[in-house]
Protein backbone atom coordinates (compact mmCIF):
# COMPACT_ATOMS: atom_id res chain seq x y z
CA UNK A 1 0.00 0.00 0.00
CA UNK A 2 1.37 3.43 -0.91
CA UNK A 3 1.95 6.20 1.63
CA UNK A 4 -0.94 8.16 0.14
CA UNK A 5 -3.33 5.22 0.51
CA UNK A 6 -2.12 4.65 4.07
CA UNK A 7 -2.64 8.34 4.92
CA UNK A 8 -6.16 8.26 3.50
CA UNK A 9 -7.02 5.08 5.37
CA UNK A 10 -5.70 6.37 8.70
CA UNK A 11 -7.11 9.86 8.17
CA UNK A 12 -3.72 11.43 8.94
CA UNK A 13 -4.58 14.75 7.30
CA UNK A 14 -7.99 14.90 8.94
CA UNK A 15 -6.47 14.04 12.33
CA UNK A 16 -3.96 16.87 11.96
CA UNK A 17 -6.75 19.24 10.92
CA UNK A 18 -8.75 18.17 13.99
CA UNK A 19 -5.76 18.65 16.27
CA UNK A 20 -5.10 22.15 14.91
CA UNK A 21 -8.73 23.31 14.95
CA UNK A 22 -9.36 21.80 18.40
CA UNK A 23 -6.23 23.48 19.78
CA UNK A 24 -7.22 26.84 18.29
CA UNK A 25 -10.81 26.45 19.54
CA UNK A 26 -9.56 25.66 23.04
CA UNK A 27 -7.19 28.63 23.05
CA UNK A 28 -9.97 30.89 21.77
CA UNK A 29 -12.48 29.79 24.41
CA UNK A 30 -9.88 30.39 27.11
CA UNK A 31 -9.28 33.85 25.62
CA UNK A 32 -13.04 34.41 25.79
CA UNK A 33 -12.92 33.63 29.51
CA UNK A 34 -10.18 36.20 29.98
CA UNK A 35 -12.10 38.91 28.13
CA UNK A 36 -15.26 38.01 30.06
CA UNK A 37 -13.33 38.54 33.28
CA UNK A 38 -12.28 41.98 32.03
CA UNK A 39 -15.91 42.83 31.25
CA UNK A 40 -17.00 41.78 34.75
CA UNK A 41 -14.24 43.91 36.25
CA UNK A 42 -15.62 46.99 34.49
CA UNK A 43 -13.46 47.23 31.37
CA UNK A 44 -16.04 48.28 28.78
CA UNK A 45 -13.48 48.14 25.96
CA UNK A 46 -13.27 44.37 26.41
CA UNK A 47 -16.85 43.91 25.13
CA UNK A 48 -15.83 44.55 21.53
CA UNK A 49 -12.91 42.14 21.82
CA UNK A 50 -15.19 39.55 23.45
CA UNK A 51 -17.70 39.90 20.59
CA UNK A 52 -15.02 39.52 17.94
CA UNK A 53 -13.68 36.52 19.83
CA UNK A 54 -17.13 34.94 19.74
CA UNK A 55 -17.17 35.18 15.96
CA UNK A 56 -13.69 33.64 15.80
CA UNK A 57 -14.86 30.82 18.08
CA UNK A 58 -17.87 30.12 15.83
CA UNK A 59 -15.59 29.83 12.80
CA UNK A 60 -13.05 27.65 14.62
CA UNK A 61 -15.66 25.35 16.16
CA UNK A 62 -17.32 24.93 12.75
CA UNK A 63 -13.95 23.98 11.25
CA UNK A 64 -13.36 21.61 14.18
CA UNK A 65 -16.69 19.93 13.43
CA UNK A 66 -15.81 19.55 9.76
CA UNK A 67 -12.37 18.11 10.62
CA UNK A 68 -13.92 15.66 13.10
CA UNK A 69 -16.45 14.53 10.48
CA UNK A 70 -13.68 14.10 7.91
CA UNK A 71 -11.69 11.98 10.36
CA UNK A 72 -14.70 9.85 11.17
CA UNK A 73 -15.43 9.37 7.47
CA UNK A 74 -11.84 8.39 6.73
CA UNK A 75 -11.42 5.95 9.61
CA UNK A 76 -14.97 4.93 10.56
CA UNK A 77 -13.72 5.22 14.13
CA UNK A 78 -15.57 6.86 16.99
CA UNK A 79 -18.36 9.26 16.07
CA UNK A 80 -18.14 11.03 19.46
CA UNK A 81 -15.62 13.71 18.46
CA UNK A 82 -17.92 14.74 15.62
CA UNK A 83 -20.98 14.77 17.87
CA UNK A 84 -19.24 16.76 20.61
CA UNK A 85 -17.74 19.19 18.08
CA UNK A 86 -21.17 19.78 16.56
CA UNK A 87 -22.67 20.31 20.01
CA UNK A 88 -19.91 22.77 20.86
CA UNK A 89 -20.68 24.70 17.68
CA UNK A 90 -24.44 24.75 18.32
CA UNK A 91 -24.13 25.57 22.01
CA UNK A 92 -21.73 28.37 21.05
CA UNK A 93 -24.41 29.93 18.86
CA UNK A 94 -27.00 29.69 21.66
CA UNK A 95 -24.51 30.98 24.21
CA UNK A 96 -23.64 34.01 22.06
CA UNK A 97 -27.32 34.83 21.65
CA UNK A 98 -27.84 34.62 25.40
CA UNK A 99 -24.82 36.84 25.98
CA UNK A 100 -26.16 39.42 23.53
CA UNK A 101 -29.53 39.45 25.29
CA UNK A 102 -27.95 39.69 28.74
CA UNK A 103 -28.97 36.28 30.10
CA UNK A 104 -25.69 35.74 31.94
CA UNK A 105 -27.14 33.17 34.35
CA UNK A 106 -27.12 30.72 31.42
CA UNK A 107 -24.36 32.32 29.32
CA UNK A 108 -21.64 31.70 31.91
CA UNK A 109 -22.42 27.99 32.61
CA UNK A 110 -22.58 27.35 28.85
CA UNK A 111 -19.10 28.87 28.58
CA UNK A 112 -17.88 26.16 30.93
CA UNK A 113 -19.57 23.49 28.79
CA UNK A 114 -17.84 24.92 25.70
CA UNK A 115 -14.48 24.86 27.48
CA UNK A 116 -14.94 21.24 28.51
CA UNK A 117 -16.17 20.21 25.05
CA UNK A 118 -13.29 21.76 23.17
CA UNK A 119 -10.76 20.41 25.68
CA UNK A 120 -12.27 16.91 25.33
CA UNK A 121 -12.03 17.00 21.52
CA UNK A 122 -8.48 18.34 21.75
CA UNK A 123 -7.44 15.58 24.13
CA UNK A 124 -9.15 12.88 22.06
CA UNK A 125 -7.50 14.15 18.87
CA UNK A 126 -4.08 13.41 20.33
CA UNK A 127 -4.80 10.35 22.48
CA UNK A 128 -7.89 8.59 21.20
CA UNK A 129 -9.08 6.65 18.24
CA UNK A 130 -5.85 5.02 17.20
CA UNK A 131 -7.46 1.81 16.02
CA UNK A 132 -8.57 1.57 12.40
CA UNK A 133 -11.76 -0.17 11.46
CA UNK A 134 -12.25 -1.29 7.92
CA UNK A 135 -15.38 -2.28 6.09
CA UNK A 136 -15.55 -5.83 4.84
CA UNK A 137 -17.38 -6.71 1.66
CA UNK A 138 -19.91 -9.50 1.79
Amino acid sequence: MSQIETARRTGAGARTALQVTAALSTIEILFQGATAGQIFSGNGAAEGIHGAGAIAFHVLSALMTIAAAMLWRATRGSIWPTVISALVFLIGIVQAYLGDTGVLAVHVPLALALTLGTAWVLTWSFLGGRTIRTRHSA
